[in-house]
């Protein structure tokens, strides 16, 4: 990719640094939503030992895990390239970062909607190595899942339908979800999978076809505000749902939505970035 196709971080981004051990201490609040594992040494070996072939070579567990943790911190501090070319190379076992690098980036900072969907391809193929290399991972699907869901509504939900690729999003979430079932943007993603297939075709062929419900939806997005109450793309996606389960009926529960989750304080940069887009939708 060209070294212009990378907007900076629009925010000032000093309260999202996180040296040394402020990282792990931070840990369980900047995770909450994707339940990352913190990458000590042990972590890291545990890593090494899954992928086998796969791991990057000529690096010990304690040089992964320094590697690992300095692109989360990249991540957090709104660094998106760095953190995305870091996990690139480590292969499969730096897939988790730098999807997340690439796809926050893409949704937020990039204009162009067939750049969008190119990374989210890009990122989507990163996501599949991971699953052959580390499939016990749960993040391994759930990128998989983020990164075709999100190209899936640039291409359109419909569209996404009849090529295939919900059913993908939908399978990888499940998966996810079996292997840890605490992921919170897992169910807020599932929830929208549920939301956007009724609000695309109907309640009655979505659920024949798909096995779209509206109680599932709002099951999950239930589940993913109650773990993650300070996230901002939770009240976010918990506002979309309202809208594409109930419409007008619920305009101003969504804006409400909305509204909490542009007051939070956000823990990194892609909270600040979440943040400012609610705040962007209630002008």
């Amino acid at each position: 990719m060209a070294k212009s196709t990378w907007a900076p971080f629009p925010h000032d981004a000093t309260a999202f640094a996180y040296p040394a051990d402020a990282l792990k201490k931070a840990w369980p609040r900047l995770h909450a939503g994707d339940a990352e594992p913190f990458p000590d040494a042990r972590r890291a070996k545990a890593l090494i030992t899954a992928a086998g072939k796969a791991a990057p070579k000529r690096l010990d567990a304690d040089d992964l895990a320094t590697a690992l943790q300095d692109a989360w911190r990249a991540f957090h501090a709104g660094d998106f390239k760095t953190a995305f070319e870091a996990g690139s190379a480590l292969g499969p076992v730096g897939a988790s970062v730098a999807v997340k690098a690439l796809g926050i980036h893409a949704t937020h900072l990039v204009t162009s909607e067939a750049e969008q969907l190119k990374r989210y391809e890009q990122a989507a193929a990163l996501a599949e190595a991971a699953i052959a290399a580390l499939p016990d991972e749960a993040n391994s699907h759930y990128r998989r899942a983020y990164a075709l869901g999100r190209y899936s509504q640039g291409i359109s939900i419909t569209k996404a339908l009849k090529q295939g690729i919900a059913g993908k999003v939908r399978d990888s979430l499940h998966t996810a979800l079996e292997l840890a079932p605490k992921h919170a943007e897992a169910h807020t993603a599932l929830a929208l999978y549920h939301a956007e297939i009724i609000d695309k075709i109907g309640a009655m062929i979505g659920g024949l076809t798909y096995g779209a419900k509206a109680a599932e939806a709002e099951s999950h997005i239930a589940t993913a505000l109650k773990l993650t109450p300070q996230s901002p793309i939770a009240h976010i996606e918990h506002g979309n749902v309202l809208m594409l389960l109930h419409g007008a009926k619920k305009e101003a529960a969504a804006a409400a939505a909305y509204e909490k989750a542009a007051k939070l304080k956000p823990a990194d940069a892609m909270e600040a970035l979440d943040a400012a887009y609610a705040a962007e939708q209630i002008e």
